[in-house]
């Protein structure tokens, strides 16, 4: 008698699979000395953490036919992408559309102190889920005008082929979010060093794996199969 197996997924062959990797932790925002800015958002550079989850994702990565690596404007892409484009002999492309939100008023680290004194405008945010709650910040829409269209140029660009773009959590939250349909910040709040998995079809997206951090862990130092 014929049997039907269940089959393992298998991306379409001109699709192009990317690997969402949220940059390292960045070093602590202090009350007086805001970060540095590029454009009007803040560009600190990596932590002591940071660099450490770095190097656990170029580990975790080094071994998979990775086509091109892609970075954003801000430093601390650069900097967690180093380790793995180091391994694979790749030189990192700019992608600046795929920067974080900017969080107008807020930039140069005091979102993260907003946030930890759960500032009224924060706690509003986070129930309307919408960035612009924030003076000067962006809205989804203003989003969804420049993270789309710089997938859709990653994705002409690598029809058939698996790439890594480091970006920001906030970004990763936003692209999730429109890929599945859900509420906007649905996706937010992934860990720094973290890997998320899409799978781009024209303008499709299949999201295959979210917040990925086995690697990051003490019991899980080596590297795995994604």
């Amino acid at each position: 008698m014929k049997s039907y197996r269940q089959s393992r997924y298998i991306a379409p062959e001109t699709a192009t699979e990317i690997l969402l990797v949220r940059h390292g932790e960045s070093r602590a925002a202090v009350p007086g000395a805001p970060f540095p800015l590029v454009d009007g958002q803040g560009d600190p550079e990596l932590a002591v953490e940071g660099r450490d989850q770095a190097e656990r994702v170029g580990e975790r990565l080094r071994h998979h036919p990775i086509a091109a690596i892609y970075v954003t404007s801000l430093r601390r892409t650069h900097e967690t992408a180093a380790p793995l484009a180091k391994h694979l002999g790749i030189t990192p492309v700019v992608e600046p559309d795929l920067r974080e939100v900017h969080l107008g008023a807020w930039e140069g680290g005091l979102f993260r102190m907003k946030a930890a004194e759960a500032d009224p405008m924060f706690l509003q945010m986070q129930e309307e889920q919408r960035w612009d709650v924030i003076p000067g910040s962006e809205s989804h829409e203003q989003l969804r005008q420049r993270v789309s269209p710089s997938l859709q140029r990653i994705h002409q660009k690598h029809p058939g082929q698996l790439v890594v773009a480091v970006v920001h959590g906030g970004i990763v939250g936003h692209i999730l979010a429109r890929a599945t349909g859900s509420s906007p910040f649905a996706f937010n709040g992934c860990d720094n060093g973290s890997i998320s998995h899409i799978v781009m079809l024209d303008d499709r997206i299949m999201v295959r794996r979210f917040n990925d951090a086995a690697h990051l862990h003490e019991t899980d130092r080596a590297a795995m199969p994604t």
